[in-house]
């Protein structure tokens, strides 16, 4: 995990005013939307506004995303190669497959060398929003070592299936898990499909929970209200990270006497469970709760 990505947080690209103020929203990554967002008449001008803001407007350092148009279109190409000279930190493609996928970093590589731009710097993030890209995501990830994350997209989804979204999300059970699993096997992060009722605070944490339950990472938001609910569902508790920290202390200690196995509280402690408290650790870190040097 290179980067805590516990809320990706979508903001309009033709809105001066929130992509002003994005970056105090506390989310960790932030989407800049010139897709599904804008209007086919608006595109160049918030593809202009995306533009101006990476190079003036201060995000205090949040993750910057740029969901651009498919890169097979005319829209998308022009993105990937006028965007990209202003070095976001990464592109979301939509509908992905391995040919969009393939066309984004060629695009992308092409411009990095000719603007002088550490090539492979810009990451990509895929959205899985068809049973195509659902069934073959593992496929996808391979189609470049740019990618870090794969976000899955329920509503276009589950029209694609012609099946109702609702907000128990038992029809998206199965994309949800597998591409949870799918991500962890690479190594990579799953974002979970945004919660569409913005209204509904009781709602969001039961689909975070959810996701979560299942092995996301993190998920998407519409609102900013959103972002800490998110935010308290996927970050490690006090008392988590204070048996995380006690777990591995007892292991150095462990270790010095030569055991692989040890008892903790009672319970024989074991690699899997030494790798979830590394795990609580690490996110413990990212999240600023942790200095690194003390864990040392």
């Amino acid at each position: 995990m290179r980067i805590l990505r516990r809320s990706m947080l979508f903001i309009p690209g033709n809105s001066p005013n929130m992509i002003q103020n994005a970056g105090i929203l506390g989310a960790d990554s932030i989407i800049l939307d010139v897709e599904d967002a804008v209007s086919i008449d608006e595109k160049d001008s918030a593809r202009n506004l995306i533009m101006h803001a990476l190079e003036e407007v201060d995000f205090y350092g949040c993750e910057v995303v740029v969901r651009v148009n498919a890169p097979s279109t005319a829209f998308g190409e022009k993105d990937l190669r006028e965007i990209t000279p202003k070095r976001p930190d990464a592109f979301m493609i939509p509908m992905a497959t391995e040919e969009e996928i393939r066309l984004a970093d060629a695009i992308i590589s092409e411009i990095e060398k000719e603007e002088g731009i550490e090539v492979g710097s810009i990451k990509l993030v895929p959205i899985a929003e068809t049973a195509y890209a659902v069934e073959s995501i593992a496929d996808i990830i391979r189609t470049s070592k740019r990618i870090e994350a794969v976000l899955l997209g329920a509503e276009d989804l589950t029209a694609d299936m012609e099946i109702s979204r609702t907000k128990e999300g038992g029809e998206i059970y199965y994309a949800r898990n597998k591409i949870a699993n799918i991500c962890k096997a690479f190594k990579i992060q799953a974002i979970d499909t945004p919660f569409a009722d913005v209204s509904d605070s009781k709602g969001l944490i039961e689909d975070t929970l959810k996701g979560k339950s299942l092995g996301m990472t993190g998920k998407a938001a519409i609102n900013p209200r959103q972002v800490d609910t998110i935010h308290h569902v996927y970050t490690p508790s006090q008392e988590e990270i204070q048996y995380a920290k006690s777990v591995i202390d007892a292991m150095k200690e462990a270790n010095k006497a030569g055991k692989g196995v040890f008892s903790f509280e009672g319970k024989m402690i074991d690699a899997p469970i030494i790798l979830r408290a590394e795990t609580v650790i690490r996110k413990a870190i990212l999240a600023g709760m942790l200095n690194e040097e003390a864990m040392k």
